[in-house]
């Protein structure tokens, strides 16, 4: 299921929730007056009908709203905007893969500074599902999470030009590379800076926490497949070429929106039909 998609439901439901309608009718009413009361004419029962009948109903084909209403929306059900509903939101009552990660402390008398030094992790992973080969290929699943973590702790600390160093895990010096001002996109992610320029050729921008931690381009096109990629995987086709990207938003070089992959995308550009990129 699509991201709009599912927001499209939620919103739904909590209109049935929050009124006890339950016709397509009232629904979009309710819709209608509490959007419009917060900001004039910026939708109307029409349109949510429409997207009643697309989204929950499935007897008309769907069809893309405009950013600026899918972020009104993902404001309706608690969200930020849409970006943020894309990267947060589960969807309930629908089996969600685990991965359970227990950290073990050495439980021994010494001073903190050496109990940090001696912290043992001990990563078990009870499985509830088959990592997909595409997570592991292009560096998401367990390695992400410990990229996320060292981002989150100092661990990872990216200077303001293009030669990254590394500190220490436990680094108390280095700033967190999420609390840099700006970034900038390199090859398949976005690099985090302090500088606001950084030469003709590089387009640095603010930094978005979470478009920086999980906004990737997949280098690995030929591990995508309808199981692991449907309503997970967006891409761009410009030129006759495609590139796929793990969220949603805005291609970082060409500007256009992303759009959710398709069977037919994947079926002539990802998979045994990839094109794979030759490495430098």
């Amino acid at each position: 299921m699509s991201k709009i998609k599912l927001l499209i439901n939620e919103v739904f439901r909590k209109a049935k929730e929050d009124t006890g309608k339950t016709t397509k009718n009232g629904l979009a009413t309710y819709l209608w007056s509490y959007l419009d009361e917060r900001e004039p004419r910026c939708i109307n029962e029409r349109t949510l009908s429409r997207y009643y009948e697309a989204f929950v109903l499935g007897t008309r084909e769907e069809i893309n709203p405009d950013i600026a209403t899918l972020n009104r929306l993902s404001k309706y059900v608690g969200f930020n905007d849409f970006a943020d509903f894309s990267n947060t939101f589960i969807k309930k009552d629908e089996e969600v893969n685990k991965t359970t990660v227990k950290i073990t402390v050495d439980d021994d008398e010494n001073s903190l500074t050496e109990k940090i030094s001696k912290i043992i992790i001990n990563i078990t992973n009870e499985q509830y599902f088959k990592v997909p080969d595409f997570v592991k290929k292009n560096g998401l699943g367990i390695i992400e999470m410990v990229f996320v973590l060292l981002l989150a702790t100092g661990g990872v600390v990216f200077s303001n030009n293009k030669n990254s160093k590394v500190s220490g895990f436990m680094s108390a010096w280095g700033t967190p590379a999420v609390d840099k001002k700006y970034m900038y996109w390199d090859k398949d992610r976005y690099m985090a800076t302090d500088s606001s320029y950084l030469g003709p050729q590089i387009e640095v921008i603010p930094m978005e926490k979470k478009i920086f931690i999980y906004f990737r381009r997949i280098t690995r096109p030929d591990t995508l497949n309808s199981e692991n990629s449907i309503g997970k995987i967006w891409y761009d086709k410009t030129d006759n070429h495609v590139e796929f990207f793990t969220s949603f938003g805005r291609h970082p070089e060409n500007g256009k929106a992303l759009k959710d992959v398709t069977e037919h995308i994947l079926g002539n550009y990802a998979g045994e039909n990839a094109i794979l990129e030759e490495e430098e």
